[in-house]
């Protein structure tokens, strides 16, 4: 299996891609692919895949009929949904309401990932979240930060783009006792809705989310690294993400001041 399709276990596999910012730095991106209950398969997101990664995808399902659908969850990662299509014409295709939008002629399920009925009809195999107190489909095309989290209940591996960031420094400042770092996206300032109650609504969201997803012990993150629990020697992922809220609350405090 080559370095960018990691098998996580228990029927989710992360595959690393390549995203380059001003066509110079590969900050990364991912997408992921579960099996289900019903031993069909599901891609998380999109991305253009080689013929030799596509050939190690098709060992692992038994043939593209196998793949079931593909979820489109963050609504500003779009660069691949048609060639993902191309590759799988026959996976259904769902897609926030944006990339509908931004590719009207393509087959698009009725149920946007964003949608409450598609995240029952996967109940099964995976939970859904969608941040509160934040502009889901911003309306400045730099601020990222809202997406529709995936948890992958057989594996408990959390799959964000974006939300939720995982920062694996180089050796040398790991050696130096530098530590590794989870936070949440840095455009939450400017995600943030401004209304009243907006910052107290996402830190809510946050909290329970933590606890809801306590059991949680991978994580793959777009644009940075997995964690995994196989390489994770430090704290559990529930407690990384409440210190990344810990260290926002200046943030919200500050929007709280302002809006109320």
């Amino acid at each position: 299996m080559s370095r960018k399709l990691i098998d996580v276990g228990n029927g989710f596999w992360n595959i690393r891609g390549s995203f380059k910012i001003a066509g110079l730095i590969d900050i990364g991106t991912q997408i992921s692919l579960i099996q289900r209950a019903n031993g069909k398969f599901v891609f998380l997101d999109s991305y253009t895949l080689s013929d030799d990664l596509a050939a190690e995808i098709e060992q692992i399902t038994g043939g593209s009929e196998h793949i079931e659908a593909i979820l489109n969850l963050h609504p500003f990662h779009t660069m691949h949904v048609q060639a993902m299509h191309q590759r799988y014409p026959k996976a259904r295709l769902h897609g926030t309401a944006r990339h509908v939008e931004r590719f009207a002629d393509l087959p698009w399920h009725d149920l946007r990932t964003e949608h409450k009925k598609l995240h029952s009809r996967y109940a099964d195999d995976l939970e859904f979240a969608i941040p509160a107190g934040v502009d889901f489909i911003s309306d400045n095309q730099n601020i990222h930060f809202s997406s529709v989290l995936a948890l992958h209940k057989a594996s408990q591996t959390i799959h964000s783009d974006d939300t939720l960031m995982f920062m694996r420094l180089p050796l040398p400042l790991r050696l130096l006792g530098k530590p590794d770092r989870l936070s949440w996206h840095p455009t939450l300032s400017q995600a943030l809705e401004k209304k009243a109650g907006a910052a107290a609504e996402f830190r809510d969201w946050a909290s329970g989310l933590i606890e809801q997803w306590r059991g949680a012990q991978n994580l793959c993150a777009a644009h940075t690294a997995p964690l995994l629990a196989s390489n994770n020697a430090g704290k559990s992922i529930a407690e990384r993400m409440q210190q990344a809220l810990d260290r926002v609350e200046s943030t919200l405090r500050a929007h709280e001041r302002r809006y109320g």
